[in-house]
């Protein structure tokens, strides 16, 4: 696929009724041209009084409820969560020359659904969310290993690693999805979905 055959020409796209299906080929478009991290997205969170933060996360799930991904919940951005729910995310794919922008209300997921993915990562990835103690410091990358070691030895003779109890998802749930599309000149296409308040979503276009 060739740069230009990853754009729609203005007069050539048509916005479906419903985000997440566009949302869902743009992602199957990444996962077939994009390097590295197709799922990747920029999670921008805030203190309570309004201070914001942002850094990249991976996209674990999507469903009609909205985006899923999952962290320690006792991190910097994990007690911004709980302390305001208000959360933004931005995908962009530089080979598509696309961009998706989603912001919303985030709200954990279910034990579940948290055990059913968690069960699914690499070994080594489910004790490395035992031994890091994320965003707290760290004296050495030493000390590090050896708290890996210790759970390594800790689970050796178990088959299932249980998953911590601050380790957890967090599903955005979206009140604003905008869509981009580069265009010359810098005349962009943007598409904005927001709820209709009846399950549906209203669409509009947007000035570049």
């Amino acid at each position: 696929m060739t740069k230009s055959d990853n754009k729609e020409a203005p007069e050539g796209f048509e916005a479906p009724e419903n985000p997440y299906d566009l949302f869902k080929d743009w992602l199957t478009l990444a996962e077939d041209n994009e390097i590295n991290d197709p799922n990747a997205m920029c999670l921008a969170t805030a203190t309570p009084d309004g201070k914001p933060s942002a850094r990249m996360v991976l996209l674990k799930g999507l469903d009609e409820r909205g985006f899923v991904f999952y962290t320690n919940d006792t991190s910097r951005k994990g007690e911004q969560i709980n302390e305001n729910k208000n959360a933004a995310i931005c995908f962009h794919w530089k080979t598509l020359q696309k961009q998706v922008r989603v912001e919303g209300v985030i709200e954990q997921v279910s034990a579940e659904e948290a055990d059913k993915y968690y069960n699914t990562r690499h070994r080594g990835s489910r004790v490395g969310a035992w031994a890091s103690k994320q965003s707290q410091e760290l004296g050495s990358y030493d000390e590090l290993k050896k708290f890996v070691e210790g759970y390594e030895e800790e689970f050796k003779d178990r088959e299932t690693i249980p998953r911590p109890p601050y380790w957890n998802g967090f599903r955005l749930k979206p009140n604003y999805i905008e869509f981009w599309i580069d265009g010359e000149y810098r005349l962009h296409q943007r598409y904005l979905y927001e709820p209709d308040g009846n399950g549906g979503w209203t669409t509009k276009m947007l000035y570049p």
